[in-house]
């Protein structure tokens, strides 16, 4: 791609102009554009082709110390996504590559080599997953899953996992792997019709519906766990699983 090409083209970007209370409203945000230069030395211009829209860029748009620090106001916001390279003046990174990374909400990307790592630059390989794939199992809701699950949790074939959120990104890959270690799985989702989709589609053994009563959730690990304590994971500010034993065989997690 040429430098008249690259400058042909407009960035359009979408800033956090306040902080908002409850939903976000249109106020909430601002709309900007900026021109697409060329890369200095050692830098990358990436073109989004997809972003992930995770609930926890909800509580980006917050003021206060987090396990991450908070959108700023007037800055691009904060999105994990896919893309591709389309100018590059880095020995690592050739036009065309597929890339992950912190896009933002915006058209385009340019990265100075020193910011490739703390914006989780790599390269992907679409001959193992597509795009979407990369985004969810393959990226950063899949690896929360996976080693949540795998490092922290360390299931036994036999054990019983309950998984809260288990239609989300999260839940439904812990779910899975949690079936091909071996486990007894059931589920914790809002409706009717995401509990279908988990049984059915997911594998999980049951399902409850946290909507269907004040008591639901009570009645189906009642019915369901039988006879259990529970462990429960905290990550990403979220409890996303909960993991039940038998009360004669209760251990806790390293």
């Amino acid at each position: 791609m040429t430098q008249i090409a690259l400058n042909s083209l407009v960035n359009h970007q979408i800033r956090l102009a306040a902080r908002p209370v409850g939903l976000p409203t249109e106020a909430n945000w601002s709309r900007t554009t900026e021109a697409v230069t060329e890369p200095a030395e050692g830098a990358v211009v990436l073109q989004t082709l997809a972003l992930s829209l995770d609930p926890a860029m909800r509580g980006w748009m917050n003021e206060g110390k987090s396990y991450i620090p908070p959108v700023g106001i007037g800055e691009v916001m904060r999105a994990g996504g896919v893309g591709r390279v389309i100018a590059s003046k880095n020995d690592k990174y050739a036009v065309g590559d597929y890339v992950s990374a912190s896009f933002g909400v915006q058209e385009y990307l340019s990265l100075e080599a020193a910011d490739m790592r703390r914006n989780g630059l790599v390269k992907i390989d679409l001959g193992v997953g597509s795009l979407t794939q990369w985004l969810n199992v393959l990226g950063m809701p899949g690896m929360t899953g996976y080693f949540g699950l795998m490092d922290v949790g360390q299931p036994q074939a036999g054990e019983t996992l309950v998984v809260s959120g288990a239609a989300g990104a999260v839940g439904q890959t812990v779910g899975q792997m949690a079936k091909i270690r071996g486990c007894r799985v059931v589920g914790i989702a809002g409706g009717q019709a995401k509990c279908d989709w988990v049984v059915k589609e997911l594998g999980f053994d049951a399902c409850i519906d946290y909507k269907a009563g004040p008591s639901a959730v009570r009645e189906g690990l009642k019915a369901h766990c039988p006879r259990a304590w529970t462990f429960t994971l905290t990550t990403w500010a979220a409890t996303f699983w909960t993991r039940y034993w038998p009360a004669s065989t209760a251990r806790r997690a390293s």
